[in-house]
């Protein structure tokens, strides 16, 4: 995974892979993963994730840098919607815009390596 956003009722991530194929097993593994550790900690068995993923192929530098943006802004707009208002420059603390390194992996293809930041 390279990038991600945690938010209440889903999650956005960007992530390379080699194929559909990987990207599937990829995102199966990672959903059940998840699924049994939620469910340890809230004490439940059973099914956690109600729908599958959508994939969208990035295929410009200057699309991968709007979702790029997209995705560490997510937050920004969800509290928008519910009337709160983020400070210039807050940096959603659920995301990977706040750098986790130890989740997150620096990118292996040209098209994340060249995305340039999306204008505002």
């Amino acid at each position: 995974m390279n990038e991600f956003s945690v938010q209440g009722n889903h999650l956005h991530f960007i992530v390379e892979a080699e194929d559909e194929k990987c990207l599937a097993r990829g995102i199966q593994g990672l959903t059940i993963r998840m699924a049994k550790a939620l469910n340890r900690v809230m004490g439940r068995r059973g099914k956690v994730f109600t729908d599958r993923y959508h994939a969208r192929t990035l295929r410009s530098p200057t699309q991968t840098a709007y979702a790029l943006r997209y995705v560490h802004t997510n937050y920004q707009k969800h509290m928008t919607k519910l009337g709160q208002l983020l400070p210039a420059g807050f940096l959603d603390p659920y995301s990977s815009a706040t750098r986790f390194p130890d989740l997150t992996q620096p990118p292996r293809t040209w098209l994340l390596q060249t995305a340039a930041p999306a204008p505002s």
